[in-house]
């Protein structure tokens, strides 16, 4: 009511209509965080508010957080673990032996999964940040380049999903593969850091590097170009994304202009590197005549039969998986020695972080390779060999909507994708996008063995639609989403999916390299395009929500903040 010129002050309302509104306003926010970044304003709302002091989450015990960490895991690897089951008591019977090898790998998988996430969280990620910052702050530019190089090239070396794929193809040695391999992500880690320090857009970069690919392809021998789409699948795997991601959180960090952006697309770009390095392999590699060597399914008829083959196995990844994080160590020892940044309690915290990805790695590595790939491949051959082989493309879709959860990489990407956008971009919501894209994926490559269509009919439009769909959509979405695609390809799908598909390709007389490869490739494209119509129509709803929060914004000043209009219409 008014009295005047002037308005009468509104009496205070209730503390639940007030929380009502900054609610409402929170949640729009929420909603368009990425392009406002206003998230702060509405937590100084709530704590105003609330009179109480923000507490950041530190971590608590360590424990705790295992605890948490195992939880997670169990929750990840329970639905692969029953849709395989349930295929075992219907379609594809396993004996009893090889059941308890199957169900023994899935403990040790989400024993090893919780281990290796605190690991990360404890040593990889803090490891790959201060070296980041390290490495950007020099103003040697050729130094920065070399650094890049080595580190990109020792940590693809120390990937366990690269060695896996390695030891399954038959045309080429495992060491040229893999110091390939490692030289294409080198090169590429440099690119990316370029990118970061003269602000290229990385959709520019990704055209770029995509037409160079499918120019060089016409080139390459067929056989060698699954091989190589799948290389650059494997490359980013539990080792590499935690270390490279952090990397290039720390590069971004230092930079004037702190775009979230620069945050993502080193994987991305990581990604590219192995395929054009094992292209050019292709070309200038006369490999010899190939023999596979099927996947043997172990005799097991007791549960002490079991225990003998992850007793036999587990020595080789415990080598395996020391040999793998040695380099990354003394780089680490060597970053330490010249900056001292990690000091007392943090440089504990990183060295008990290794000990966890360690034993994590070790028990993770053992049980899909011991438990999980005979399963796959004696799963795959049976369902292709029986009258419903068409089965195989309903199965393998169920597979890939499960396994992506399972892989060790997608958490730590989802989380640092949570963290950066401010909760704008939920795991949930990257967890659904992307088992729906490997779901997709999976069922593609199901086709292609059972036809024997070229993988070139899939990858030529399939990338063609991501990279056009980068110009409609949020930047960090396409980022993103060109992460996401190197992630989800992950041991799960080396030492499960690719031999499921070996098994098949056997069972119906087909090409192994030519039809069974590539389902790597399929599992690393489809996410480009699912996160990128995400980022789509979060951008739709952006718009909407800022329309929105502009009026909820004006209501909630009016209601609450009082002036004078004669001091307003004055001057005063």
């Amino acid at each position: 009511m008014r009295s005047g010129a002037h308005r009468r002050r509104q009496p205070f309302v209730s503390r639940g209509e007030f929380r009502l509104h900054c609610s409402k306003i929170w949640r729009v926010c929420q909603v368009y965080a990425i392009r406002f970044n206003e998230i702060r304003l509405c937590d100084a709302i709530l704590f105003c508010y609330n009179n109480t002091k923000i507490i950041e989450k530190r971590g608590g015990a360590v424990d705790k957080r295992l605890k948490e960490k195992i939880v997670e895991s169990f929750r990840s690897v329970l639905p692969i673990t029953a849709v395989v089951f349930l295929i075992s008591i219907t379609i594809a019977p396993l004996e009893t032996g090889s059941l308890t090898m199957f169900l023994c790998g899935a403990v040790m998988l989400i024993l090893g999964m919780g281990l290796f996430q605190l690991g990360v969280d404890m040593a990889m990620m803090p490891m790959g940040e201060g070296m980041g910052v390290g490495i950007t702050k020099s103003k040697k530019l050729w130094l920065v380049a070399v650094l890049c190089f080595a580190i990109g090239a020792v940590v693809t070396i120390a990937e366990p999903d690269l060695t896996v794929l390695a030891n399954q193809v038959p045309s080429i040695p495992n060491p040229v593969l893999i110091l390939t391999v490692a030289v294409g992500v080198g090169l590429f880690l440099v690119v990316a850091l370029l990118r970061i320090l003269f602000q290229i857009k990385l959709l520019h970069m990704l055209w770029v590097s995509y037409i160079l690919v499918f120019v060089m392809a016409i080139f390459v021998p067929n056989e060698f170009i699954a091989v190589a789409f799948d290389s650059g699948g494997v490359t980013t795997g539990p080792i590499t994304v935690p270390f490279i991601m952090a990397l290039g959180i720390g590069m971004a960090s230092i930079r004037s202009s702190g775009s979230q952006d620069d945050s993502f697309g080193l994987v991305a770009l990581c990604s590219v590197g192995p395929i054009l390095a094992v292209m050019l392999l292709g070309i200038v590699y006369h490999a010899a005549e190939a023999y596979f060597t099927p996947v043997v399914v172990p005799d097991v008829n007791t549960t002490q039969d079991a225990a003998m083959q992850f007793a036999q196995g587990l020595p080789a990844y415990l080598e395996e998986v020391a040999i793998a994080l040695l380099p990354i160590i003394g780089m680490f020892v060597l970053y330490q020695l010249i900056s001292r940044r990690f000091r007392g309690k943090a440089l504990g915290r990183v060295i008990i972080g290794v000990l966890y990805t360690y034993a994590g790695l070790v028990l993770f590595l053992t049980g899909v390779n011991v438990g999980f790939m005979p399963v796959g491949y004696f799963i795959g051959g049976e369902v292709a060999a029986s009258n419903l082989k068409w089965l195989l493309i309903p199965i393998g879709m169920l597979i890939g909507y499960f396994i992506v959860t399972a892989e060790p990489a997608v958490h730590v990407l989802n989380k640092q994708v949570e963290e950066i956008s401010a909760g704008a971009i939920s795991a949930k919501s990257m967890n659904l996008s992307l088992s729906l894209g490997v779901a997709v994926s999976v069922g593609i490559a199901m086709l292609r063995v059972l036809m024997g269509i070229p993988i070139y009919y899939f990858l030529v439009p399939g990338y063609a639609i991501a990279l056009v769909l980068g110009f409609f959509v949020p930047n960090m979405f396409t980022a993103i989403a060109f992460d996401s695609g190197g992630v989800a390809s992950g041991p799960m799908t080396a030492t499960f999916l690719l031999p499921f598909a070996m098994g098949a390709c056997e069972a119906v007389g087909g090409d192994i390299l030519m039809d069974a490869f590539g389902v790597v490739a399929m599992v690393a494209m489809t996410p480009l395009i699912t996160i990128q119509i995400m980022g789509f129509v979060s951008k739709r709803r952006m718009r909407a929500a800022e329309r929105v929060l502009l009026i909820d914004v004006d209501a909630l000043a009016d209601r609450f903040v009082y002036y004078d209009e004669d001091e307003e219409g004055s001057g005063a």
